[in-house]
């Protein structure tokens, strides 16, 4: 493994080539990342970089997201395959007919969406930055909001809004359970627990703090406490114990790497190295889609 990580860095210098990958990815991958974020810092990153070729770690709608900032650049994604079930629960021609219906709303996007859909909405927004965003719009803005249903549910418990909500959901958070949450708050009682807003809202209402990733890291980071339940995909884990060697972290489902996004996880040393290689899979995009993507996109990074 540690012969193609060096490789990996090579390939990487000689190309001039970055790795952006996502906290749910593989310890390995973040290893050998250039960037390890959330999709917010993704993003950004992606907008900032100077680097002829992106490779993203990630799933299918964030290669999509650095193509739409970076038109000249080559973005390469190690594996096709890698989807999410939000961005598949909200399909674009399936929005446009919810919006024919709903004359004078505006669009609110969760980045995990389509670049189809993008190109549908008024504004995208992340976990990260959602709240802050929806603040900043008139309070009598008519809004729809897709795909996930749990986090446009969270924004209008918090905002005191009625956006109308897209019936998607994340298939990882959407299905964690309450008992699994009070069991193992029986066996940690000094834990306090952190969740992400895709989870349900019977969840939610049982966790100490509530946000992205980054959110989450930040929050544990700056806590006293020395024992953390956390309630999202477990390859947070990495990261978070990364930053806080001292602190004890448990995972909802200890032992159970298929309650994980099995999305992430195609994202795998062998085809980082291959991809790099010979610069293929390339994520390419029809032009007209990348310009009408990009104009919520860059309203989304001037608000937030």
């Amino acid at each position: 493994m540690n012969n193609l990580k060096q490789q990996i860095v090579t390939l990487k210098k000689e190309k001039n080539a970055i790795i952006l990958a996502h906290y749910y990815t593989l310890p390995e991958v973040q290893e050998v990342a250039d960037f390890v974020g959330d999709s917010l810092g993704l993003a950004r990153k992606a907008a900032e970089t100077d680097s002829d070729i992106i490779l993203f770690a990630g799933v299918h709608f964030m290669a999509e997201t650095a193509k739409i900032l970076n038109p000249t650049k080559k973005v390469l994604v190690p594996d096709m395959s890698a989807g999410c079930s939000l961005a598949d629960s909200c399909k674009a021609e399936k929005l446009a007919e919810y919006k024919a219906k709903h004359p004078g709303y505006k669009v609110l996007s969760y980045v995990n969406c389509s670049a189809a859909v993008k190109a549908l909405s008024d504004l995208i927004v992340t976990s990260g930055n959602a709240l802050k965003l929806v603040n900043q719009l008139p309070e009598d803005e008519k809004i729809i909001f897709v795909p996930d249903g749990n986090l446009g549910d969270y924004i209008n418990r918090m905002t005191g809004r009625e956006m109308l909500l897209w019936d998607g959901a994340c298939c990882v958070h959407d299905h964690y359970e309450v008992q699994q949450l009070e069991k193992m708050k029986a066996e940690h009682p000094e834990a306090l627990v952190v969740a992400h807003p895709e989870c349900r809202r019977e969840m939610l209402e049982k966790v100490d703090f509530i946000g992205s990733t980054a959110a989450m890291l930040n929050y544990i980071g700056e806590n006293e406490a020395k024992e953390f339940i956390v309630v999202t995909e477990s390859g947070i884990l990495y990261e978070m114990q990364k930053r806080n060697p001292d602190k004890v972290l448990y995972t909802l489902y200890p032992g159970q790497p298929e309650r994980d996004c099995v999305n992430m996880k195609k994202n795998n040393l062998e085809k980082i190295y291959n991809t790099l290689l010979n610069e293929e899979p390339e994520l390419l995009m029809d032009e007209e889609l990348r310009q009408k993507a990009l104009v919520p996109i860059q309203r989304m990074l001037e608000m937030s």
